[in-house]
């Protein structure tokens, strides 16, 4: 995926492409950040264009605390 020119809107047809194309990313099991930097993208934008494409977003992962 090329470069998007940084802080240029994105709308309409090419938004709906780009939002195909970042949600098969997802899908395929890379992160947000990955693909952010790969487009030159904000975190925010990437996680914005995943959700408005109705990617089922993955938790964060990790540890997480049981039961006191």
């Amino acid at each position: 995926m090329a470069q998007l020119m940084k802080g240029r809107r994105i709308t309409g047809d090419e938004r709906g492409s780009l939002s195909d194309q970042l949600r098969q990313q997802y899908e395929s099991g890379r992160s947000i950040r990955s693909i952010a930097t790969e487009t030159g993208r904000s975190y925010g934008f990437v996680h914005r264009v995943l959700l408005e494409s109705g990617a089922t977003l993955r938790g964060r992962g990790g540890a997480t605390r049981g039961k006191s």
